[in-house]
């Protein structure tokens, strides 16, 4: 199975019919029904019917599937794989939460193996694993090297700060109390300098991800109406190399798309360096002024190459 590109990844409980309906008519990317955190315990065996029924009668464009399974050590995780891949030849993903060692994956992939046996299938299902507490994080980069349909990572943020026993209201975003203050000059007031406290773990994160081939996904942001710290958690991001981020809420995909998503300006600038950098090499010069008077070179023209492909892979999407 080829790892996709994806922007958004929206989250969306198996219980709700309608939320369900309102997904596969959507603007995601990817979409994950959730068979854990979203679901209480008692509906659980309901809810993961209410999944294999959605993935089968809803009509999902091509969008990417996923089902969160509730965690290997519940007495609903293995049954969950099971049930939903021999189940659901649409089905692209199974989404394991707390993800924490190489071999999580790899029991995954052989249950996965198995119910693809069992049902014959042309769509052969891969792995998402979310990296939300601090022993898969301390593993990330052994579980990136996991192999096998293993095909990207997510950020759990929420279970993350959780167990890391930092507690903050909201998902995501940053907080007032991790800062620094400039030095004590006696006479002005001191500078606040806001940091981002989860720096630490996205960064190994998506390094770890694009040191072995898979794709890195950003966390959910929980803070629905704030706009503009959604949109500064999905640059961040982006920066860091994430290739896309989770939604928790259908009216984040928008601005998720928007920064995730190539600007005409950048595939003009991709585009003016592969020709200069064309014409400087019929020259013989490995290097040239672009038009903001900025050198550039065969690093730049593999940048450039790589921001248009990432545009094209994403197409006419919105």
């Amino acid at each position: 199975m080829k790892s996709r590109t994806f922007r958004s990844l929206l989250a969306v409980p198996a219980t709700s019919p309608r939320f369900l309906e309102k997904a596969a008519q959507g603007p995601a990317d990817a979409i994950f029904i959730d068979l854990e955190d979203a679901v209480i315990n008692v509906l659980k065996p309901k809810a993961r019917a209410d999944a294999i029924a959605a993935i089968n009668g809803l009509d999902w464009g091509g969008r990417i599937v996923a089902v969160r399974v509730n965690g290997l050590g519940t007495s609903w995780g293995c049954r969950d794989i099971l049930d939903v891949v021999e189940a659901c030849p649409r089905l692209d993903y199974i989404l394991l939460p707390k993800c924490e060692t190489p071999g999580e994956v790899h029991a995954v992939e052989v249950m996965i193996r198995s119910a693809e046996v069992a049902a014959s299938r042309d769509r052969k299902a891969g792995i998402m694993g979310l990296i939300e507490t601090p022993r898969g994080v301390a593993n990330v980069e052994a579980i990136a090297q996991a192999g096998g349909v293993l095909h990207a990572l997510v950020f759990g943020g929420g279970d993350y700060q959780l167990d890391l026993g930092s507690f903050q209201r909201a998902v995501g975003a940053p907080s007032a109390d991790y800062v620094v203050l400039t030095d004590d000059d006696g006479r002005n007031a001191r500078e606040r300098h806001w940091n981002d406290l989860w720096h630490f773990a996205t960064a190994r994160i998506a390094n770890a991800c694009r040191a072995f081939g898979l794709l890195p996904i950003d966390g959910p942001f929980s803070g629905i109406r704030d706009v503009d710290g959604l949109r500064a958690a999905a640059k961040r991001a982006g920066a860091l190399g994430f290739e896309g981020k989770m939604a928790i809420h259908p009216s984040q995909i928008e601005t998720i798309h928007e920064v995730l998503t190539p600007t005409a300006g950048q595939v003009a600038w991709a585009n003016e360096v592969i020709e200069a950098m064309a014409a400087a090499e019929r020259e013989g010069r490995g290097a040239v002024k672009d038009k903001n008077g900025e050198m550039v070179d065969l690093m730049h023209v593999k940048l450039a190459r790589k921001l248009l492909d990432r545009a094209a892979s994403i197409g006419g999407k919105l």
